[in-house]
């Protein structure tokens, strides 16, 4: 189970990581984008909800917020065991079997909303303000209905703690990109540059990475993502950075391949990108913050203290001109492996299957 299924983003790519680890279990959404979303799940047992029914919805998925719990409240799953993938939304389905959780965080819109609107959310301003105490009341009933829950990072475990009194175990999702196979490069770009992997959102603090490269002329920054900002980024972009909307896992594979190393500004739960490039023996420069400091080392990433255009600059120029050792920065990345991750998950809920047939039994 999955919030929605409608953009590119490191949840979505756990959820295919999921799937791999349970190949024959359907994958319940409220909303279904196959252009929007990986190709991938085009291969997959993907069910919708009866939102799927609204036009339009699945391609501007944030209008449906105020939508999600009565929805979600209103969806049963009938299974051994249902696996919950979920940032808001997920966790509130009702099973008949255990129900685990994978928490990516609490709704930010419930309990990080300034950060997560961003000043420029009509969504959040409009729909979700006057609603937000009775969402706080359906959300921490829908954590506790869990048998189990699981997260990507320690912060996010603190958080789970704080939101909904419950102890998470910390499960690091796996880098979704590996070296090897099919690379495509992409038109008009030479090797050599900075890369950006992101949602366009105003948390993400991409328009600082942007201005940021406004004192570094002789470097090249390259943005893949997409989101409300795009236009707003496209406008203070100087001739040193593009923008990419999209691009296929063998461009994006170029990317990593190519790139000198990768740039995460954000407050980050967990932070994919780092780990993806340090797979591909990439440095990264990120936020000393977060779930950066749960994956990255001193050996791996140059870390800067605040989201400034300042800080920003400063680690860039250190990240490009310091020699890196690339297989010591592989090895980092391979202990957080798909493998790991998937023995992981799937002892966690036989033990939650396990301890649903023992309750019933002593009944």
């Amino acid at each position: 189970m999955h919030d929605y299924l409608t953009q590119r983003g490191g949840a979505e790519r756990v959820v295919l990581a999921m799937s791999r680890a349970f190949p024959d279990a359907p994958i319940y959404t409220s909303l279904y984008d196959p252009d929007g979303t990986f190709p991938e799940f085009r291969d997959l047992d993907v069910r919708t909800s009866v939102l799927q029914r609204i036009p339009g919805l699945a391609r501007r998925h944030r209008l449906g917020l105020p939508l999600y719990a009565p929805v979600f409240s209103r969806m049963k799953v009938d299974a051994d065991v249902v696996l919950c993938s979920s940032s808001g939304w997920a966790h509130g389905v009702r099973c008949d079997g255990p129900k685990v959780v994978y928490c990516y965080n609490p709704a930010r819109w419930l309990y990080q909303a300034d950060e997560y609107e961003g000043g420029g959310s009509w969504v959040g301003r409009v729909a979700i303000k006057p609603l937000r105490q009775v969402l706080v009341r359906w959300d921490r009933s829908a954590a506790l209905s869990a048998d189990a829950y699981l997260t990507s990072s320690s912060i996010v475990a603190k958080r789970i703690q704080r939101s909904y009194g419950i102890e998470a175990c910390l499960v690091p999702p796996p880098p979704a990109l590996l070296p090897g196979g099919r690379t495509t490069a992409v038109a008009g770009i030479e090797p050599g540059f900075v890369l950006c992997v992101s949602r366009l959102l105003p948390y993400k603090n991409v328009h600082r990475i942007v201005e940021a490269f406004q004192a570094l002329p002789k470097h090249r920054l390259v943005v893949l993502g997409d989101g409300p900002l795009r236009e707003t980024l496209a406008a203070a972009a100087g001739d040193n950075v593009t923008l990419l909307q999209n691009a296929s896992d063998d461009e994006l594979h170029w990317l990593y391949d190519n790139c000198l190393g990768l740039v995460a500004a954000s407050r980050e739960d967990f932070g994919l990108t780092p780990l993806e490039a340090a797979s591909f023996g990439k440095p990264s420069a990120v936020l000393r913050w977060g779930g950066f400091l749960d994956t990255m080392t001193d050996e791996t990433a140059v870390f800067f203290e605040d989201p400034t255009p300042l800080e920003i600059a400063r680690a860039i120029e250190a990240l490009v001109t310091r020699q890196w050792d690339s297989a010591a920065i592989e090895q980092r990345a391979a202990l957080f492996d798909e493998r790991h991750f998937a023995d992981h998950v799937a002892r966690l809920v036989d033990s939650s299957t396990a301890d649903a047939v023992g309750l019933e039994s002593a009944r």
